[in-house]
């Protein structure tokens, strides 16, 4: 008789994630601005007016603008003669709502962060290979993403932390600091901390702004990886963080002010395309820079996980910038960190080579102290161990694995933030309501022609889990990186299939009566449960009794 195999889900835990890497930055005393530098010519900008932003359809967008390419073997600068025009943000995120499909909605929101990049060309060319330069001549171009007002009313009518949401650094004379006090943030010390040259740096604005956390709900998607933000204020003149490089891929944009950056190759073949953040360097360990530019409003600068990097403030001006950043831990080792010890798990359960015992005297010429032995035993031993390892990716669960790393993805992710239509027909605009000492519209009724579809494509995963089925799930996560557990509930498995339908149907909606369960009863019964739960919305707003 066969003997059953163990379910993958049952043999690994899955490893957690370490914490969102936190941008730095750093800071010499007086740069002045160039007209060429490092090789990198700098257009002068255009005498012509700066132009308004303008309300410009996505389908027309940018495209139309002249622009100029300087291509370069380890970094790439985009100028533009012409002040770059782009949507309000406001009127952009409001016509990216009307987007049915929220994996195109991401790719549109991409598309005027890295604008006039395309992008195909950036992902193809740029992505985790070489900095990239973005001018645009208009200190408008990211108007409403962030502010220093709105940094100061986060100050006044949100429990920021210091230490938790907000730091406070310095970096003089090569030594870098951090002057937190216990407690809660507020104004008056903040503000001290700011006149006396002190950087701050605050975590998860996200938590306090909710066109960031609309923003970077929309472009995880683009990612299939967590977006992050840190934002940074500093005073002219000076310096917050020392030269380091970080384990993710990072958009720093420029929203106030200007700040002098320089950017550095990774110092060996180890450097590249980090794991974890590095520490902070000394200046005559990192070498030249390879790019050196001044970011004004409207800029943007990328760089990947790797490359060494550092900022500081002009005299003449303060810096407000926010770091956009993804991709942390999504490497092919990331993957194989969780694909391995499943598939030996299946091996020595499946078969007995794996499970035969080691050489009886292994000890006496295995191991470092015997690694210079002329033994012929060593190289038996070795091949052995190779042919093993051969015969384990016949056993590789990848499927499995990929399931593991997009639990781990649900849980970084931030809830969505929903469109006025997603929450008139979801459970978070059900009318249900305490009126007059009486519970009114509590039941909603669903047919089976009532037309049902996932709120977004990336909420949810179907995840097998020993004999169950689990559904794992964002909407109820936190604004903060991973302050509360893993949502997800379990299913019978004949709503699985259910489930599974309602995902490669997306973005279309689907009748409740074409749901593959054997009776209307049980596609009825999925279909509220999930509509509860807030996974799925109706194509009109139900009717209440």
């Amino acid at each position: 008789m066969e003997k059953p195999r163990v379910s993958a889900f049952a043999v690994y835990r899955t490893v957690s994630t370490e914490t969102a890497s936190k941008k730095r930055t750093k800071v010499p005393k007086k740069v002045k601005e160039k007209k060429k530098e490092n090789g990198i010519h700098r257009f002068k900008k255009s005498k012509q007016s700066k132009g308004k932003q303008s309300s410009l359809n996505l389908n027309k967008s940018w495209r139309s603008q002249a622009r100029v390419y300087q291509w370069h073997s380890a970094e790439m600068e985009c100028t533009n003669q012409r002040t770059l025009v782009g949507p309000l943000l406001e009127t952009l995120l409001a016509e990216l709502g009307k987007i049915r499909n929220s994996r195109e909605r991401a790719g549109k929101l991409f598309e005027w962060l890295v604008h006039p990049i395309s992008p195909k060309k950036f992902f193809s060319e740029i992505w985790e290979k070489k900095p990239a330069v973005i001018r645009r001549h208009n200190p408008d171009y990211y108007k409403g993403l962030f502010s220093t007002l709105e940094f100061d009313r986060i100050l006044r009518d949100d429990n920021v932390q210091f230490g938790e949401n907000l730091d406070v650094t310095s970096y003089r004379n090569g030594k870098r600091e951090t002057h937190n006090p216990q407690g809660r943030a507020l104004p008056f010390a903040v503000w001290d901390f700011y006149k006396n040259g002190c950087s701050l740096r605050m975590l998860n604005p996200q938590a306090f702004s909710a066109t960031l956390w609309n923003v970077l709900s929309i472009l995880q998607e683009q990612f299939g990886s967590m977006a992050g933000a840190n934002v940074y204020l500093t005073p002219a003149g000076t310096q917050g963080f020392a030269p380091h490089y970080d384990d993710i891929e990072a958009f720093v944009v420029q929203l106030e002010g200007k700040k002098h950056w320089r950017v550095y190759n990774p110092r060996t073949e180890n450097e590249v395309l980090p794991q974890v953040s590095s520490p902070n360097f000394s200046q005559n360990e990192i070498g030249k820079p390879i790019l050196e530019v001044v970011l004004e409003a409207g800029d943007l600068l990328y760089f990947p996980r790797g490359f060494i990097h550092q900022g500081d403030c002009l005299p003449s001006a303060h810096s407000l910038h926010i770091t956009i950043s993804s991709y942390q831990r999504s490497s092919w080792g990331d993957l194989m960190e969780k694909l391995l010890p499943a598939a030996l798990q299946l091996a020595v359960e499946d078969d007995v080579e794996f499970r035969q015992g080691l050489p009886l005297d292994y000890l006496s010429y295995m191991g470092v102290q015997h690694s210079e032995k002329a033994d012929v035993r060593r190289k038996e031993f070795i091949d052995k161990v190779k042919g093993l390892m051969r015969k384990l990716v016949d056993f590789a669960p990848v499927d499995a694995a990929v399931d593991q790393k997009a639990k781990d993805f649900l849980h970084d992710c931030l809830p969505p933030l929903l469109t006025k239509e997603e929450k008139s027909t979801s459970v978070y605009g059900a009318p249900t309501r305490w009126e007059n000492g009486n519970i009114r519209d509590l039941k909603l009724h669903f047919m089976g022609k009532t037309k049902i579809r996932l709120l977004r494509q990336g909420i949810v995963r179907l995840c097998s889990e020993g004999e169950g089925v689990i559904l794992y799930h964002t909407v109820h996560n936190s604004r903060v990186y991973h302050k509360e557990e893993p949502k997800s509930f379990e299913i019978e498995s004949e709503q699985a299939d259910a489930v599974e339908f309602l995902i490669h149907s997306y973005p279309k909606f689907v009748t409740v009566d074409s749901l593959p369960c054997d009776f209307l009863d049980d596609r009825v019964a999925i279909a509220k449960l999930l509509f509860e739960e807030g996974l799925i919305q109706t194509k009109e707003p139900l009717q209440s009794s």
